[in-house]
């Protein structure tokens, strides 16, 4: 089974009886799903952190780390929130099943596992997921429908609000140089740095993927420009690890630009455009849209990574 016409579904399976986890890897990979196999808890939230699967099946009790700990774990995680879980228990009682459902499981399937039960369950929830779903595959960071939402709901509450534009600098020709595969990786990177940098400092935090490298975070006035900074530094902080040694040393890469010549390039960084309501007022997501665009536009103009924040005042004239 194929999510795109490149890439298979991806299937964690968590279990720690040897026969049963190779059993079943074998089975799903032939129905054309690929599997990645852990034998506990801990490994199987480790490899989901790692590379995160489309779908993860986990045993209810695990050494190390249950099932219901992993589930818990993956709902607590903003960028594995959303991910599809599915529950193997030896016992059906009603107890585990609320237990798993209240914890966010997307269902339950008592022990021993029909086969054909779990895969029309797994296609079910894949299926539903897709439809239901607003959020980038990539990332599996919020999409525009819930970003456009959580913006008009901060304005409609006047709510303190900051809305961080977030994009890279030279990330097309960082594509072209390495590849997309280096290039998801460079965006996944940039999807932890922004939760871990924005998240935590209360109900305005939010993290979204626009799509492509552009991406927003929500915080509020008091702790926008601190995050800015914050995100700068994590993010120059991983930047070397995306290279080659020899484009390390020559702190640019060789690339074509637009008009397909062979030029070279710096090395990535993030610029931030920085729009909020502490001086004056956001009326509506097409006029935060637009501020956060020239401002973003304006960070992207500086050297290297760079925030930009709005500091006009509603009597300032334009």
């Amino acid at each position: 089974m194929k999510t795109s016409a490149t890439r298979p579904v991806r299937i964690l399976i968590a279990d720690d009886i040897p026969d049963l986890l190779q059993a079943l890897k074998d089975t799903l990979e032939r129905e054309g799903f690929e599997v990645v196999a852990a034998g506990d808890g801990v490994s199987a939230l480790e490899a989901i952190r790692a590379d995160p699967p489309d779908i993860a099946v986990l045993d209810l009790m695990m050494p190390r780390m249950d099932g219901f700990a992993v589930c818990r774990a993956l709902r607590e995680d903003p960028l594995l929130e959303n991910l599809p879980v599915v529950i193997l228990s030896a016992s059906g009682s009603r107890e585990n099943k609320v237990e798993g459902l209240d914890l966010g499981a997307d269902d339950f399937i008592t022990k021993p596992v029909d086969i054909r039960e779990l895969l029309a369950r797994i296609r079910m929830i894949l299926k539903r997921t897709r439809q239901g779903l607003d959020a980038n595959p990539l990332t599996r960071l919020p999409g525009n429908l819930s970003i456009e939402s959580r913006i008009e709901r901060a304005i409609s509450d006047a709510a303190p609000l900051a809305v961080l534009y977030v994009d890279l600098n030279q990330f097309k020709a960082y594509n072209d140089a390495y590849g997309y595969d280096y290039g998801d990786r460079v965006l996944k990177t940039l999807a932890r740095v922004l939760v871990d940098q924005v998240r935590g400092g209360g109900p305005a935090d939010f993290v979204g993927h626009i799509g492509g490298d552009d991406f927003i975070a929500l915080s509020t006035p008091d702790r926008m420009e601190e995050a800015a900074r914050r995100i700068c530094a994590a993010f120059d902080a991983e930047v070397p690890s995306f290279y080659s040694e020899s484009d390390r040393a020559r702190n640019a890469i060789a690339s074509k630009d637009r008009q397909g010549n062979l030029r070279e390039f710096p090395l990535l960084s993030v610029a931030v455009g920085i729009c909020h309501n502490k001086e004056r007022a956001l009326k509506n997501f097409a006029q935060v849209a637009a501020l956060g665009a020239e401002l973003k536009k304006a960070a992207k103009s500086r050297t290297g990574s760079a925030y930009v924040i709005d500091r006009r005042r509603d009597d300032d004239r334009r």
